[in-house]
């Protein structure tokens, strides 16, 4: 039975005050829970701060980004070492905003899940569509192009630490959402593109996330799909209140 987890992307929002503050409003309500898995992603500057926020809460710490390498001459990067210290469990991989503003490709990303999981993170790989890809017919060959470079190399070690998260670009941020059952084909197609590339165990064993515009109100509508295996929430994570609900949501 695969824990279901909710991720929280705060982006490039709030301060280390405004960190600490949310930090401290949703680590009270999650106490006891054992059921599933929460991890908080805040900007570098309050990574620390948070971390020792949550260091008896059971919610996990995780980072919007990385670089692969361990250290060297990358002016602004921040490596898996750097995080690791600071008692990271999760980092997020190939956003695509990071694809979009950043120019992120599939190989960068490859060696960006390689180098996390060499490091003992487990990233969350994030794959998806535009609007005019799907309306082209061509999301599960951009997805799956994606997956399969994106993964290139890993090694099943590597792969057990890896989770992965269908955000529909065109749903990202603008109010729109996939149907439960846009988001149930997507998740099974990467599921058995897994299994045909590694073992049924190490698919079956995978979490595969939907991310774009979750909040309370549909997050059932995508939690009661047996292929969705959590959420990765952007803007409603920003309010304590929508994120607890979201997280809460008794499936």
């Amino acid at each position: 039975m695969r824990k279901p987890l909710f991720a929280a992307n705060w982006k490039m929002n709030k301060t280390v005050s405004e960190s600490v503050l949310l930090a401290k409003a949703l680590k009270n309500e999650f106490l006891g829970l054992t059921n599933r898995e929460v991890v908080l992603c805040p900007p570098f500057t309050s990574l620390s701060a948070v971390a020792a926020e949550i260091r008896i809460a059971p919610i996990a710490l995780g980072a919007q980004n990385m670089h692969y390498e361990k250290e060297g001459a990358f002016t602004g990067e921040i490596s898996p070492f750097m995080l690791q210290e600071l008692g990271v469990k999760y980092v997020i991989v190939g956003h695509s905003e990071r694809r979009q503003h950043f120019n992120e490709g599939n190989e960068l990303i490859n060696k960006k899940i390689k180098s996390a999981a060499a490091f003992g993170l487990h990233p969350i790989f994030c794959v998806g569509e535009t609007e005019e890809e799907r309306k082209k017919k061509k999301t599960k060959a951009i997805i799956g192009k994606q997956v399969k470079e994106g993964l290139k190399g890993v090694s099943e070690f590597e792969m057990r630490k890896v989770n992965i998260a269908y955000e529909p670009v065109w749903a990202i941020g603008t109010g729109k959402n996939a149907t439960p059952e846009q988001a149930e084909e997507v998740h099974e197609f990467i599921r058995n593109l897994v299994k045909r590339s590694y073992n049924d165990e190490i698919a079956d064993n995978l979490r595969i996330l939907y991310g774009g515009s979750v909040n309370p109100e549909n997050v059932e509508g995508f939690m009661i799909k047996s292929a969705v295996d959590g959420v990765l929430v952007g803007g409603a994570s920003l309010d304590p209140k929508k994120f607890v609900k979201i997280v809460k949501y008794d499936y």
